[in-house]
């Protein structure tokens, strides 16, 4: 089977694209930009095309049987630097991408959303039968795509997974998520910074998500379904760090509004079940640290960054 993953050499995609390829009658596409690094390494049944989706019209993609569309300009700092172009890759090069995908052939388009497109929420339960109220451009770019994709979803299989906030380790390294942010924070300078605290933040180890994009793919799984394993506040989470890495917490004082929590009882409906945790996150965080796999590198801060880059 032919796979083509937008954004594969990212943080999750750089997982995903390996996890398919442990699997020998999976060919796979990356097409991306390659803005944070390319850690991808060389196999014969992979093809990296260095590429911005936005000219997804020049790609031919009738030999794809599945697309995991994971490009975007992800998270609401890194959307705010030029909102502009966020809607342009992360709505309108969707929408000409699951065009083409319907009319040549593709089998299933698999779509990267966001939980927090619910907005900030007191139910106990966020399910996704929730009205959506996005309270930021990178929310409402997410919802908007989301609609899109519905709307072809008599012409192909339509997965729209809303992911909670993801940790864990990945060859291309992200150290701007809560967990894997305040890990860093405890394991390099023995103190972590919690601003508020109070505010829940639901999470997903990213080898759940990885083995969830294959499940998906797999199971030619149809329509929309939370991801998200732990719902936590910010302090709990410090807290689990500090467990296993032995820290000061500090709380400042904080303007982020964004609490929610997902319920995942639709995917578990479907036979998916979780593997892994925050604290197995830590765990393996911490241990690439020791062994000086993990260190801070510049390109594993998206909106730094981009700034540097005028990625904006």
């Amino acid at each position: 089977m032919r796979v083509l993953i937008t954004g594969g050499c990212g943080y999750v995609g750089t997982k995903l694209t390996q996890a398919f390829l442990t699997r020998t009658d999976y060919h796979v596409t990356v097409l991306d930009t390659a803005w944070f690094g390319n850690y991808l390494q060389p196999n014969s049944r992979l093809t990296v095309s260095l590429g911005d989706v936005r000219e997804i019209d020049q790609v031919d993609l009738t030999p794809y049987d599945t697309i995991v569309h994971l490009a975007n300009i992800a998270n609401d700092p890194a959307v705010e630097l030029n909102p502009y172009a966020s809607w342009e890759v992360n709505v309108l090069a969707t929408m000409r991408l699951t065009d083409r995908a319907s009319r040549q052939g593709v089998r299933q388009l698999v779509f990267a959303s966001s939980g927090a497109v619910y907005g900030v929420r007191s139910e106990a339960k966020v399910t996704e039968d929730l009205d959506l109220v996005p309270i930021s451009e990178y929310n409402k770019t997410k919802m908007v795509a989301e609609r899109v994709i519905m709307s072809y979803a008599d012409a192909l299989v339509a997965t729209i997974v809303r992911p909670a906030t993801v940790c864990g380790c990945s060859p291309r390294m992200r150290l701007d998520l809560a967990v894997n942010l305040l890990t860093m924070q405890a394991l390099t300078k023995g103190k972590m910074t919690v601003f508020g605290g109070s505010q829940v933040r639901p999470n997903i180890h990213i080898d759940d998500l990885v083995d969830l994009y294959l499940f998906a793919v797999e199971r030619r799984l149809a329509g929309v379904y939370n991801a998200a394993f732990e719902n936590l506040t910010v302090l709990e989470i410090a807290n689990r760090i500090a467990e296993q890495v032995p820290s000061e917490i500090a709380v400042e004082p904080s303007n982020d509004p964004r609490s929610y929590r997902l319920c995942s009882d639709r995917l578990c409906a479907t036979g998916f079940a979780p593997k892994k945790n925050v604290a197995i996150a830590v765990a393996e965080l911490a241990e690439a640290y020791r062994e000086g796999r993990l260190t801070d590198q510049p390109n594993w801060h998206n909106v730094r960054w981009m700034k540097e880059r005028h990625l904006g």
